[in-house]
């Protein structure tokens, strides 16, 4: 479906905006995959024509009654008074060039709002500093995951070559139809978060407390990333947005696929977990959800997070570390409202957690297994 900016500014500079996407240029946007991104191409590439033009004439006029009249070739400095033409002319004119460019603005914002009638919704929740997804309603709904960086610290602290898309890179990622339209929820769980990927045409502020929306419909498949725009803590930079739009037929394979796996999460927490078998789970977990805050040491950061090497709850019985994580600590930087854990990790992943930080580092603790069960019983 065309939009209005396109009859009315973009039929004058087709060719012009034209030129500009066919090849794709190297300090403007990103090639746009949505119909909103090329809208939004569309009107700043108008925008900048209409800018430049009225630069051109202002200053071409400027610079011309500068040269022409001046003092060396016998110009002297005239005295006149105001002209009521000259008065309405620059009045009148800047309002038709304002209202020529505020229509097709207007209509882009319009489409870009409506989010009625979509295909696929998700709700995109915003942690420190990591992204929850859970699929509302659509083909898929019912499945929730957590969306975490990759990057090794390695990277980040300058002791390993940098990869292809470092701090672009997750565990898990967004994934959508192509040609579907998905709406967006945006929401947060602790500070205010962003939701943006210049691809599709996207951004939206996830505000704690606050449900917002917004929409694409991806036009091709590929993988498409993006990032948290809103300054939201120390690791804002670490926290990326990556989608992965497939075709219809291995989007159905992909929900399928996370629905076994949903199957097999339940019946994983029945079973009796080796300590080994938790260790190697509960680091990765520990690194993806645990390490932002209480960093990868478990040294935590002085005021703010506290150490668990060391700490008398990590060392302590099981059952109270159980119930922090799962409840939080009223007053802490951990309440429930602000930690994934009871609605995004599976009480697999809760225990192996727990198991790797009894056991990690200089701690030792006599109750150093906790299996699944225990934390599906506290829950």
């Amino acid at each position: 479906m065309k939009h209005p900016c396109r009859s009315l500014l973009g039929s004058v500079l087709a060719l012009a905006a034209g030129g500009a996407m066919a090849e794709p240029a190297k300090y403007l946007f990103q090639p746009p995959v949505t119909i909103i991104a090329r809208d939004i191409y569309d009107l700043h590439t108008a925008m900048m024509w209409i800018i430049t033009g009225i630069f051109v004439v202002v200053f071409g006029v400027m610079f011309y009654s500068i040269w022409k009249h001046r003092k060396s070739v016998g110009h002297k400095a005239a005295h006149f008074h105001e002209s009521t033409a000259v008065e309405i002319a620059w009045t009148i004119v800047p309002m038709i060039i304002l209202v020529g460019m505020a229509f097709p603005a207007t209509s882009v914002v319009l489409a870009y709002k409506d989010t009625s009638n979509p295909d696929l919704t998700i709700k995109a929740t915003g942690y420190q500093w990591k992204w929850g997804y859970d699929y509302i309603n659509g083909e898929g709904a019912g499945i929730s995951m957590l969306s975490s960086m990759t990057t090794p610290r390695e990277q980040i602290e300058g002791d390993a070559p940098k990869g292809e898309f470092y701090l672009r890179e997750v565990d898990n990622m967004l994934t959508v139809p192509v040609n579907k339209k998905v709406r967006i929820l945006t929401t947060a769980n602790d500070v205010i978060h962003s939701f943006w990927v210049p691809e599709f045409g996207v951004k939206q502020d996830a505000i704690p407390g606050f449900v917002r929306d917004t929409w694409f419909r991806a036009e091709k498949e590929g993988i498409y990333r993006g990032q948290c725009v809103e300054l939201c803590g120390k690791d804002h930079g670490f926290m990326p947005i990556v989608v992965n739009v497939l075709s219809g037929e291995k989007y159905t394979a992909w929900v399928a696929e996370h629905q076994k796996a949903a199957v097999a999460t339940a019946d994983e927490a029945a079973r009796e977990w080796t300590k080994e078998e938790l260790l190697a789970r509960g680091e990765k977990v520990y690194a993806a959800v645990c390490a932002a805050c209480h960093q990868p040491t478990g040294q935590g950061l002085a005021n703010a997070f506290p150490a668990l090497v060391g700490s008398k709850v990590v060392q302590g019985p099981a059952s109270e570390q159980v119930k922090l994580v799962l409840n939080g600590r009223k007053g802490g930087f951990m309440p429930t409202s602000q930690m994934p854990a009871q609605a995004m990790l599976s009480d697999t992943d809760i225990a192996a957690a727990i198991t790797y930080t009894r056991n990690a580092w200089s701690n030792h603790a006599d109750e150093g297994l906790v299996q699944p069960s225990v934390v599906k019983a506290a829950r």
